[in-house]
């Protein structure tokens, strides 16, 4: 794998002295957040993730590699470039053998991670179930990726924009646990209510530890759905963020948006009607789930799990 990957001097120094290390998405830096917002936050999450003694790994397709670990000026390339491919599983190889830049999704950066010997993912939200799937069958190339990949991904549960309830079922029927952290209910991006229950609650990044080391024992192979809700002082509330995804969503149909285009036209959207509200809460989630997910990956790190 040497051919394909190429860690940076931080995370390289990390994997030798078998250091906790935590990957990171770079989608959320190209197709996610505007400028300069995009590089202060992946700065800042970076940060938040050293502080709490863990090794940040920033994963991105660049000159033809899997670069696992990020320099800023990497992180402004991402952030500035208009042409970046969205690299999700399928595009991987296509990425690499062109040598066109990428930011890794979720599929792809657990790919990644898991190739590097990684196994915590922060992330804000992952992919899902769209609405309407039953007549487009728009289901997010993550979710499967989970039920594959020895990886767990903390994050602040499923984009709202997404069928939540349907993305919970597609998780179930591929053996996929969806935990709770210090809640019994499934968080819903922007909110922390979605009205759907997790399968498990947990409340301590030691519990969450044991837990995956349990699965991954038992040659139990796939990932892990960490849902840590968006804290309480920033969330948006459900009915007001359900109106402005409907609305969103009408606008996406009115204008033919479809596959890939879908999740940033939504997002962007939803930023428009609620005045920048959705960013914000977007952001505090992406550093509340950083504090968890090095925790986590401290826990797994510390020989006691």
């Amino acid at each position: 794998m040497n051919k394909w990957i190429q860690f940076s001097a931080e995370v390289a120094e990390a994997a030798a002295q078998q250091r906790p290390i935590v990957a990171l998405e770079s989608t959320i830096i190209s197709h996610g957040m505007p400028y300069p917002v995009n590089v202060e936050t992946a700065l800042e999450v970076e940060q938040i993730i050293r502080d709490e003694g863990a090794v940040p790994a920033t994963i991105a397709i660049l000159d033809g590699k899997i670069h696992v670990g990020l320099a800023e000026e990497e992180l402004q390339l991402l952030a500035r470039t208009d042409d970046v491919l969205k690299v999700s599983r399928r595009d991987l190889p296509y990425a690499l053998a062109t040598g066109k830049p990428g930011a890794t999704t979720v599929a792809a950066t657990m790919i990644c991670a898991n190739l590097a010997g990684i196994s915590v993912f922060v992330t804000g939200g992952i992919g899902g179930v769209h609405r309407g799937a039953e007549h487009t069958m728009d289901i997010s190339a993550d979710l499967l990726e989970l039920s594959k990949t020895d990886v767990a991904v903390v994050c602040a549960g499923a984009k709202s924009i997404l069928d939540i309830g349907f993305t919970l079922e597609y998780l179930e029927t591929h053996g996929v646990p969806v935990i709770g952290y210090q809640t019994n209910e499934f968080p819903a991006f922007y909110s922390r209510h979605s009205g759907f229950e997790a399968n498990y609650k947990l409340d301590t990044p030691e519990q969450v530890a044991v837990f995956l080391q349990t699965k991954w024992n038992l040659g139990l192979k796939g990932g892990a759905v960490i849902g840590n809700p968006v804290p309480e002082k920033d969330e948006l509330p459900r009915q007001q963020i359900d109106t402005v995804i409907n609305q969103a969503l009408e606008a996406a149909e009115k204008q033919g948006v479809h596959g890939k285009a879908v999740t940033p036209f939504l997002l962007d959207r939803v930023k428009e009607l609620t005045l920048g509200e959705s960013l914000t809460t977007n952001i505090a989630l992406v550093r509340s789930n950083a504090h968890v997910g090095a925790q986590i990956a401290m826990a797994l790190n510390s020989g006691t799990v």
